[in-house]
Parts: structure tokens; C-alpha cells; sequence
């Protein structure tokens, strides 16, 4: 007789850690493994050793699993569960999201890529929302609101319309400094960002499902209020 383990030693031995790890979230989410650190372990030995697993292929990937199993726990996928000793653990809200994600290695990457120092008037509520799944481009409102408010323009200003009059050959907020390609280029960087993530999600309902477009947008955002806080520094001196 044959018995099924929770993952295969061929797949733990072979795979790289996260997706032994994505494996056993989905066996804990679907109820066919233990949720006690040390009953995996050894529901594993046990079960190579019924297989009739070599002892040193079966060492092997119960090191492996073990690997995994941390790799869950720092990845902050699963946690102690608050009513049992410390060997039980809970699938997280995050290790729920990744287990109802069509990809859900993409998502724990595309988290990864925004675990950064991220612009103070986006850090929090952004990266929160990014977390609840929630891909809307509000980095890129921030972006709006922070060329407005350092250009003077009136809240009807918006969109790529704002950016090219504040950015515009005699923009407020263009550094005169610069040759003209690129003063042009700076203005283009800003509105194509808005109009190309911003302002669809402003006049329609747009969808982003893809985690890692969502994480690039965000730095993309990032990277303009820095930017723009440069300007700031510079308009100052004036």
C-alpha cells in the first residue's frame, strides 16, 4: 500500500522552498495536514518510512520541509495560534489572500518588491491596501495632489493637463536649469505616469488584478514624490 504524504521527498528535495512552502499552505487550507510543526514532522517520517523511502532521501526532505515551514512563518503566511501551544499554527489573513490568488507566489514577490522605505505620504495607507488586495493606484493620486499643491493650481487642475502646465516650458515647477530635452522629458515622465495609471481609475472602474503591475505602479509613484520632493528643496531657495 502506497501512502500520501502531505508533499512528496521528490517535490521537497527538487522544489525551491517557497513553492514547498505554497504546497503545504494549500494541504493546511485544505485540511489534509496537521497544523502542529511537530506532527508534520513526523507524519512525514512516517509516511516516507511506510513508502519504503531510503532513510537519507527522507532526511533529506524532511529538512527541506522544515525549511518551508520557516519560510511560511517569516513570510508572515501563517501564525501561532492563539488558543494552543506554541508547536499550533493558523493560516494569516496574508496566507489566506495568497491561497485564494491564481498565482500566489506573484503576490508574495510583488509584496517583497514594496517592503522598502517607501515615501512617507504613501508608506502606510498604501502599502495597507496593497496587502487587502486592494490594487488601486492611489500612489499616483498622491502624486497629483503633491504637484498641485507645490504648483498653486486650482483642485479643477487634474490629470495630464496638470502636468503639463506644471511642468509646462514656463511650468512652476519646471528647473529651468535643465536643457530642453530634458525639461520636455521630465514633463512626459509625470504625464504619462497620471495618464496612464491614474487617470483611467479616475474616469472609469478599472481592475488591476496583476499584484506585480500594482507593486511597480507604487514604486513608479514613489520614486516621482521623491522627485518632486527635490523640487520642494529647490523652490525653497527662491
Amino acid at each position: 500500500m502506497t501512502y500520501t504524504p502531505i508533499v512528496a521527498a521528490g517535490d521537497a528535495i527538487g522544489l525551491p522552498v517557497d513553492r514547498v512552502g505554497l504546497h503545504l499552505l494549500h494541504a493546511f487550507a485544505n485540511g489534509s495536514g496537521p497544523t502542529a510543526r511537530s506532527n508534520v514532522i513526523q507524519g512525514l517520517k512516517q509516511t516516507y518510512s511506510q513508502n519504503e523511502i531510503d532513510r537519507q532521501t527522507s532526511a533529506a526532505a524532511v529538512r527541506a520541509v522544515v525549511e518551508a515551514l520557516d519560510w511560511l512563518r517569516h513570510a508572515g503566511l501563517i501564525a501561532p495560534d492563539p488558543d494552543q501551544s506554541a508547536e499550533f499554527f493558523i493560516i494569516s489573513r496574508l496566507g489566506q489572500q495568497v491561497v485564494a490568488a491564481s498565482d500566489g507566489l506573484a503576490l508574495i514577490q510583488a509584496a517583497r518588491r514594496i517592503d522598502v522605505d517607501l515615501h512617507p505620504r504613501i508608506a502606510d495607507r498604501v502599502r495597507s491596501q496593497f496587502l487587502l488586495g486592494e490594487y488601486e493606484f492611489a500612489a499616483m493620486r498622491e502624486v497629483e495632489i503633491r504637484v498641485r499643491e507645490l504648483a498653486g493650481a486650482s483642485d479643477s487642475e487634474i490629470g495630464v493637463k496638470l502636468m503639463r502646465s506644471a511642468f509646462g516650458p514656463t511650468g512652476p515647477l519646471t528647473d529651468a536649469s535643465l536643457d530642453g530635452g530634458e525639461r520636455d522629458a521630465v514633463s512626459s515622465l509625470f504625464a504619462g505616469a497620471i495618464g496612464v495609471f491614474k487617470n483611467p481609475s479616475s474616469h472609469r472602474q478599472v481592475t488591476y488584478s496583476d499584484p506585480t503591475v500594482a507593486s511597480e505602479v507604487i514604486l513608479l509613484g514613489d520614486l516621482l514624490l521623491r522627485m518632486l520632493d527635490t523640487t520642494a528643496a529647490r523652490l525653497s531657495k527662491k
